[in-house]
């Protein structure tokens, strides 16, 4: 690998190759389902080529190995000369594998490590048509491709040598001692023999282009007779091929410039020949057009009757050719884009939050002025400050799909593993949130589906014995709600039954029988995310230890986010996730406990009511209340975070704010509620960090200091 190659063009190999490799993992599950959609084989190729290409520039070997053997396999299935099967699919997703593993070392800077020689020659075995995939056909076919290539990229970048140059020559001759070709005097030519020795003549060199580039690229002189066009001058006046011959006042010589662009047209931009290879060609080929003519200061025969030649402009210079539109039209476009490092992007948005607390600041100090004026330029600054903030996330965001790409390969290796056939149906991709949020939610997402296609999803005989179809189907789906993402996993399967639940979680220690048969049915739908808890009976590669659901739970706690579970019997699950959809700028709710401010965060906050606390029950020694039939244990957190707070006598009203995390709901008893805010999570300082109960602090619209609760926490170390 060139581990010195410029930083830039690895970065720029590293975004493109990256969102091709995300794709890719997705066309190919796709393509298995769809085996005959020609427009999906011909971006797999293009895909792997591409990457191939990239690596190549950079001398990744291994890489360009690995994409050449599967790109072999996309063009034989593009032919319609093999089909998909699930054989062939698993091959290639292996491949596509190591192909990830390399791209990752890459990444880090590292060496990458080959695909194994097995697998490369199982990808040139299914780059065979079918019923010829031997591994003896594949080597064969693997050197004489690897030779075509190498023929057809050497690396002279398109320039024949002087010994090509001689040989074509050579052929050249034994044709025309078979047939005597007329030059444009009417002589017979009897090659390179005479004359002026090594010269060749018009036709010669007109045959000689015909092999170079393709019959037809570079014509010679059209019949006598015919018309000739009429060219343009610089003024866009027609100007005929005589008037164009006059306008050259007798001198035959073609100008520097035009000998360039000849060099351009006949070997590309930047590729024209070194002087050897041009010295074959002296004299008399200059007898051509000024579109062939090899050689600059050469003279020029009179124009033949009929014969076009583009006219100069009246200055000059070089008329507009004919090349010059196609030129433009395939010019670069300017990009649209910039790659800019998520840290800047973190600094911006830090700068934000702090605009944010200034503004929050002049909308409490305006709300004290009578001046009509600063009410007015208050207004004007909270309007432009959240047309930044919205600005500024928004650069921040990212479609939920890159969580949700890689959801087709999950479930199709799961079900082959389990002998299932199940749908995966995703919608709302291009759903944003923040990234943070996208790379914190990939794992628990993952777990959920996995727990969906193992414990949700029915075998297929299962299933038509129930009057299912054999095939499950699975549902991911993302809409935004407000300034929250609903993330719901969805399945057609079994369902979960309760009394199977109230068992388990006897059987594990969890609950007591009594307490067991009094949990409602959604209560034992949450035990799945008890630590410990599974269902399954045996463990397995993919389940049974108890363990992922629990990881889900807390991963969306520390989230600031909310699960909840929905089941039916025989019918399937469902379980919905609310997240933020940033976690820089936070909605709060302001309360107050004593004379200190807190800050909970809006998210967890389900309903407020004031309550008059001489209604309250004691249930296992613990306060509750009872809310439209449903019961909430209640919290005094005035006695948790206020020092001297404990032995205060309780007031006889207060108020209650039910918060939810995950799937547990409680009451907290607050002193005062101050109204909604959005504030700036600060970290606490080091003497502070990893105070339970504490997400950090923030600055209030009044100056002071507010520590924002961290709810999941605050009920884990003091609501024991």
């Amino acid at each position: 690998m060139a581990l010195d190659a410029d930083e830039e063009i690895l970065q720029d190999f590293l975004v493109e190759a990256g969102e091709i490799l995300e794709k890719l993992s997705e066309q190919l599950v796709d393509l298995e389902q769809n085996p005959d959609d020609s427009d999906l084989l011909n971006a797999i190729f293009r895909g792997f080529h591409t990457v191939k290409g990239g690596a190549g520039f950079l001398q990744l070997d291994a890489l360009v190995n690995c994409c050449h053997s599967a790109e072999n396999v996309f063009d034989i299935l593009r032919n319609h000369k093999r089909k998909v099967d699930s054989e062939l699919m698993d091959v290639v997703l292996e491949a596509l594998d190591h192909v990830n593993a390399m791209f990752e070392q890459v990444r880090h800077h590292e060496e990458p490590t080959p695909a194994p020689e097995e697998l490369i020659a199982a990808l040139d075995a299914l780059a065979q048509p079918a019923g010829e995939s031997s591994p003896a056909n594949a080597a064969v076919a693997r050197e004489e491709q690897n030779e075509s290539n190498e023929a057809s990229s050497g690396d002279d970048g398109g320039d024949i040598t002087d010994d090509e140059f001689e040989r074509l020559l050579d052929a050249l001759e034994e044709e025309k001692t078979s047939a005597p070709v007329s030059s444009d005097d009417g002589n017979e030519s009897s090659g390179g023999d005479g004359g002026s020795g090594d010269d060749i003549s018009d036709d010669e060199f007109e045959a000689l282009l015909d092999q170079l580039h393709g019959k037809g690229q570079f014509s010679g002189p059209p019949e006598t007779g015919k018309a000739a066009p009429d060219s343009q001058d610089a003024s866009g006046d027609k100007v005929t091929s005589d008037e164009a011959s006059d306008s050259k006042g007798g001198d035959d010589l073609i100008s520097d410039d035009e000998f360039e662009k000849l060099l351009d047209d006949l070997h590309g931009k930047g590729g024209s020949p070194t002087a050897e290879t041009a010295k074959p060609a002296p004299g008399p080929a200059a007898k051509q057009p000024s579109a062939t003519s090899p050689s600059a200061k050469a003279d020029k025969p009179a124009q033949p009757a009929g014969k076009p030649e583009k006219a100069p402009a009246d200055n000059g210079k070089a008329g507009v050719t004919p090349a010059m539109p196609a030129r433009d039209a395939n010019a670069p476009v300017a990009e649209t884009s910039v790659r800019v490092d998520t840290k800047r992007l973190d600094d911006i948005m830090n700068m934000v939050g702090e605009l944010v607390l200034v503004r929050n600041r002049l909308q409490r100090l305006g709300a004290q002025s009578e001046d009509e004026h600063m009410h007015k330029a208050v207004s004007n600054l909270d309007v432009v400050t959240t047309d930044l903030q919205s600005a500024v996330m928004a650069t921040r965001m990212q479609p939920i799909k890159k969580v949700f790409g890689r959801f087709p390969r999950v479930v199709r290796d799961l079900a082959r593993s389990l002998k299932k056939e199940i749908n995966l149906e995703m919608h709302g991709e291009e759903t944003d949130l923040d990234k943070n949020l996208v790379e914190a939610l990939s794992d628990p997402l993952v777990h959920l589906v996995r727990n969906s296609v193992d414990h949700g999803i029915e075998a297929p005989d299962v299933r038509e014995k129930a009057g299912k179809p054999r095939q499950g189907r699975v549902t991911l789906s993302a809409e935004q709600e407000g300034d929250h993402i609903l993330l719901s996993i969805e399945d057609d399967g079994a369902g979960m039954d309760p009394d199977v639940l109230r068992r388990k979680a006897v059987e594990k220690g969890i609950y007591e029988q009594d307490a067991a048969d009094r949990l409602t049915n959604t209560e034992c739908y949450n035990l799945i995310f008890s630590a410990g808890f599974s269902t399954k009976d045996q463990i397995s590669d993919v389940s049974g230890r108890g363990v992922g659901m629990d990881v889900v739970k807390t991963k969306i706690s520390q989230l600031n986010g909310q699960l909840s579970v929905e089941s039916e019997l025989g019918k399937g699950s469902r379980i919905v996730i609310k997240v933020p959809l940033t976690l820089a700028i936070m909605p709060t709710l302001m309360i107050m406990l004593g004379d200190q401010s807190f800050a909970l965060p809006l998210v967890n906050v389900v309903e407020i009511f004031h309550l008059d606390l001489s209604k309250k029950n004691i249930v296992d020694g613990r306060e509750c209340i009872v809310v439209r039939d449903k019961v909430f244990p209640l919290f005094h957190i005035k006695r948790w975070l206020v020092k001297g707070a404990a032995g205060q006598p309780e007031p006889e009203n207060a108020h209650v704010v039910i918060v939810a995390m995950g799937t547990r709901r409680v009451g907290f008893v607050v002193d005062q509620l101050i109204g909604q805010e959005e504030v700036v999570i600060k970290p606490l300082g080091r003497a502070l960090q990893g105070t339970p109960g504490m997400a950090g602090a923030t600055i209030t619209g009044d100056g002071r200091i507010a520590l924002i609760i961290d709810v999941p926490s605050l009920l884990q170390n003091y609501g024991k």
